[in-house]
Parts: C-alpha cells; sequence; structure tokens
C-alpha cells in the first residue's frame, strides 16, 4: 500500500468554477491490480487541462460523456506509466495516454488507452499535439472542413492546444488564416510563431461582424468553431456561399447556466452553409495516419507548439479553473511526476 494524491470534486458546480470546488486529498491504493480483473495500474505523469471538462462538473444529462462524480477524483486525458496489469494489451513498463483519474496512482478498470510508441519527443506532447487536442484538430480541419488550398480560415480561440495546430494545419494546404485570441500576447504568438496571416484580441473588438470583415474583405470559407455565442453570430453574417464551419466546442457558453441564443441561422440556408459538430473519438481510427503526419513535423520544426506545464498535482485545480479566464498560453499541462 503506498499514499495516493488526489483532486476531488467537491459538489457540482453552477457558473464559473472556483478552485475551491475542487480540493486535495490524500488515500491509499495497493499497486496491484486484482486477479481476472482485466485492469491496469497506472502512475500518472502528465495530465490533460481541457474545456470539455466543465460540462462535466455540472450535473447533466443527455450529454456525450458523463459528469464527475462529487467526492471522487476528476477524471480525464492524461499520459501514465503502466505499474501493473491483468489486461492482455498491456503491460508492466508501457507508457499510455487516454482516460485516467486526477491522483497520483489509478486502477483503470476498462482501459481507453494508446500505447505510446515515439519516445522521442517530449511524453507531455501525449496530453496534446500528439494526444486528444491534436486529433480533435486534425479530425475537425481535415475530415470535417475538407480545406481547399487558397481558401479563406478563421480559428477563434486560436493560441489554445486545439486553435494553435489547426492554423498550422491551415497554412499547410495553402489557406489564407486569421485567428482571434484574449490578449495581445496571445495575437503576436498567432502571428510570430504558429504563422497565422493574421489575428486580432476579441476583447477589444466591440463589433466582432466589422472585425471580421476588416480581416475577411471577401468572406469566410472555413470557420473552426471553439468558442460559440457571439462570435458565431457574427461569422454566420461573414461565411462564403458553400462556407463550412467545424463545431468543435464553445467555451463561452460553459459557464452559463442558460446558454445564449444565435440569432443568424438563416445565413446557413441563403448561404448553404454546412454547420457539423463531432467529437474526437469518431476519428481515432485515423490516430495511425494521423501519427504518420505529425511525428515527422515535429522532429522537423515544421509544427510548433506551446505547452503552459504547471508543476505537481496540488497546482491542477488553479490550472483547470484558469482555462475559463484565459490564463493559459497555449496547452495546459499538469506534470504529476516523472517516469
Amino acid at each position: 500500500m503506498v499514499s495516493n494524491k488526489q483532486v476531488i470534486l467537491k459538489d457540482f458546480v453552477s457558473g464559473f468554477p472556483k478552485e475551491t470546488d475542487m480540493y486535495v486529498t490524500t488515500s491509499s491504493i495497493e499497486l496491484k491490480v486484482p486477479q481476472g480483473s482485466n485492469g491496469v495500474l497506472l502512475k500518472n505523469l502528465y495530465l490533460s487541462c481541457d474545456p470539455y471538462m466543465r460540462p462535466r462538473m455540472t450535473k447533466g444529462e443527455g450529454s456525450y460523456i458523463e459528469s464527475f462524480k462529487p467526492g471522487l477524483p476528476i477524471v480525464g486525458n492524461g499520459v501514465a506509466k503502466v505499474l501493473d496489469s491483468e489486461n492482455p494489451e498491456f503491460k508492466k513498463g508501457d507508457l499510455v495516454w487516454g482516460m485516467t483519474g486526477w491522483e497520483e496512482y489509478s486502477l483503470v478498470t476498462a482501459p481507453r488507452l494508446f500505447k505510446i510508441q515515439h519516445t522521442d519527443v517530449p511524453l507531455s506532447y501525449y496530453t496534446g499535439i500528439l494526444g486528444m487536442p491534436g486529433m480533435t484538430a486534425y479530425a475537425g480541419f481535415f475530415e470535417v472542413c475538407t480545406p481547399k488550398q487558397g481558401e479563406y480560415v478563421f480559428v477563434s480561440a486560436a493560441s489554445g492546444a486545439v486553435g494553435q495546430l489547426v492554423g498550422q494545419f491551415a497554412k499547410s494546404v495553402g489557406c489564407y488564416v486569421v485567428g482571434s485570441a484574449g490578449s495581445k500576447d496571445k495575437v503576436d504568438l498567432l502571428k510570430n510563431k504558429f504563422g497565422f496571416d493574421e489575428a486580432f484580441n476579441y476583447k477589444e473588438e466591440p463589433d466582432l461582424d466589422a472585425a471580421l470583415k476588416r480581416y475577411f474583405p471577401e468572406g469566410i470559407n472555413i470557420y473552426f468553431e471553439n468558442v460559440g455565442g457571439k462570435m458565431l453570430d457574427a461569422v454566420l453574417l461573414n461565411m462564403r456561399i458553400q462556407g463550412r464551419i467545424a463545431l468543435c466546442g464553445m467555451i463561452s457558453q460553459y459557464n452559463n447556466d442558460k446558454p445564449e441564443g444565435v440569432h443568424n441561422l438563416t445565413c446557413l440556408i441563403s448561404k448553404r452553409i454546412r454547420m457539423e459538430g463531432f467529437l474526437v473519438p469518431d476519428y481515432f481510427h485515423l490516430y495511425p495516419k494521423f501519427l504518420e503526419m505529425m511525428i515527422p513535423r515535429i522532429k522537423e520544426g515544421k509544427i510548433v507548439y506551446v505547452e503552459d506545464k504547471a508543476e505537481g498535482l496540488e497546482s491542477a485545480p488553479a490550472a483547470l479553473v484558469g482555462l475559463f479566464s484565459g490564463r493559459n498560453v497555449g496547452k495546459q499541462v499538469v506534470e504529476v511526476a516523472t517516469e
């Protein structure tokens, strides 16, 4: 038996989440998987903070993913090392990424894990560029948006874990790309590090419709949606005929008890726009193809990625809450332990 530090959800959350909605406690765990359980015991190395986790903090029905359970550890994507296994697909010493607990050690009885084959890149990348956010960017842009060279692409929340990759994917196929973000530093990052053609701070734009007309005088072919609300409404007015919108997330709505309405949906009809929601697990069968593309690009420096690392499990509540005020710059990761 060893001690096991954990991040627990205190109760369901209404409105903006606070650090005090979670607490850190210490329990104990046996470093052995029960025989015949098909489970694996993980030592968690990195944990991923993602916007989709906010709706899981609310008592919800009809969602694609179940709510967290108050009194139990928060669950999310992470990178871990297998310490013991009763599952034929995993053996002791394997490095994996996938769903795990916000704790030092997790006993996972129904593993939804990917074995990490490429260890010559930072392991933390499997919470981001080589994990769920990377696959989200890849599937949403290439599979849902079906880009063509020369098209005009707009990405909201563009400096986040997904947006920074969508912009670089768009540039790689010859598109013109503009991103929005919430600070001058993030705007500079988009233009100077990620190669966006233009970027703007949405907080400094009282009229989003006018801002988009400034950057896209001829309209938008592809919108990669991470924000929702007023931004989506403004984008609809600026889409080109037969434009495509990939609905990835709507972070502006996650803390609202009552979501904002969207008013310009008739544009979908008049401009023959296709707006499609998607969930990354539907595209996990493409993961080997995705890695084939990404690993060489990372090694050759053809794609760049920015992480915002918090140290230690105690820092996890603040790191998660910070997503919703835009405190993070790049992919928010929590480093729990070293191998």
